[in-house]
């Protein structure tokens, strides 16, 4: 098998030491067939043949490697007679949106593993995911590696979950903030509006890959055998899933807060009409009294006062005494 074109990263361990940051790739099957050797094999984005080469020498299941390169997959952990293959997606969060838009700011980061008996290949679709991050975490974790595949599964998982933490928390934050404006003295605005409608989406999305995650998890401890994680990793693996239970939880409950948020805006909106409406009604009534008593003195019959220069004065007073007296009332019921 010559090498194979495109972004391409590989890493060595013997007796869980690191001995080779990136190796041909011709070079994949002896090193996994060596008992002492930990193999890892990343590609970036590879097209099907370039899977379908590297399938063929690794005797990947033809399925798995469909599901490696297809445009959309679910999350998943599936097992196949030589391997395991997990499906898992990272995700970011763009922190600036465009004004008035209600496009949704989160991306998702597809990452398929491949998991042997002695190494894992793992397949990135899209971005940005920074695979530094898993390496920095198995280097910062270096006596894991002596527990073969299981550390390396272990490590990557754990960066993918913490991005979904880091996820959550600015879903979180922007609620917050849209929280502090909602019970203000200034009206929402369409952009605020906007901004609700735009986490509900993002919430849907991101609830999507987040809640599978505690099946992968559990698959994962669950064939520990098949999977490569000896039972020095189940501590590991249950820190894992306790972070995946907790974030399974938040997604739930922020989605719960965002219907509630969404719910009360729209209350709130119905209570400030209504004020609105009680304003203009207690004007136009406090209005309608000199209207009615200059409508009245302006009759051509006789009235109280008429052709006298005290009628007038009765009649601004009527109009004064009535109007203040409306004023009052509606005033003391908060009409106005």
């Amino acid at each position: 098998m010559t090498n194979l074109p495109g972004d391409v990263r590989t890493r060595l361990w013997r007796d869980g030491v690191l001995v080779a940051d990136g190796f041909p790739l011709d070079d994949i099957a002896e090193h996994l067939s060596d008992e002492r050797a930990l193999v890892w094999v990343d590609l970036h984005d590879p097209g099907h043949a370039q899977m379908s080469a590297l399938a063929a020498e690794l005797e990947f299941d033809p399925h798995a490697v469909e599901d490696a390169v297809a445009r959309s997959e679910r999350t998943k952990a599936t097992r196949y007679p030589t391997h395991t293959f997990v499906t898992v997606y990272a995700t970011h969060l763009d922190r600036q949106p465009g004004p008035g838009t209600v496009e949704s700011r989160l991306h998702t980061t597809r990452v398929s593993a491949f998991i042997l008996p002695r190494g894992i290949v793992t397949v990135r679709r899209g971005g940005p995911f920074d695979i530094d991050e898993v390496t920095t975490r198995w280097d910062d974790h270096a006596d894991l590696m002596q527990f073969g595949t299981g550390a390396l599964l272990h490590g990557l998982l754990d960066v993918i979950v913490d991005g979904q933490f880091e996820t959550i928390q600015a879903l979180d934050d922007a609620i917050e903030d849209i929280e502090d404006g909602l019970f203000g003295d200034t009206p929402m605005t369409r952009e605020t509006q906007h901004r609700i409608y735009r986490l509900r989406k993002e919430l849907v999305q991101l609830r999507r890959v987040v809640l599978p995650m505690r099946e992968v998890v559990t698959a994962v401890m669950r064939h520990r055998a098949e999977t490569g994680n000896p039972a020095e990793l189940d501590g590991w693996y249950t820190d894992l899933y306790d972070h995946v239970i907790r974030a399974t939880e938040w997604t739930e409950s922020l989605r719960d807060m965002v219907t509630t948020l969404f719910e009360t805006n729209l209350s709130l909106q119905d209570a400030r009409l209504n004020t609105v409406m009680k304003k203009l009604t207690g004007w136009a009534a406090i209005i309608a009294v000199p209207t009615a008593v200059t409508g009245w003195y302006g009759m051509n019959v006789p009235y109280p006062g008429f052709d006298q220069p005290w009628g007038v004065l009765v009649s601004a007073c009527v109009i004064a005494g009535s109007a203040g007296l409306l004023y009052l009332l509606f005033k003391r019921r908060d009409w106005l």
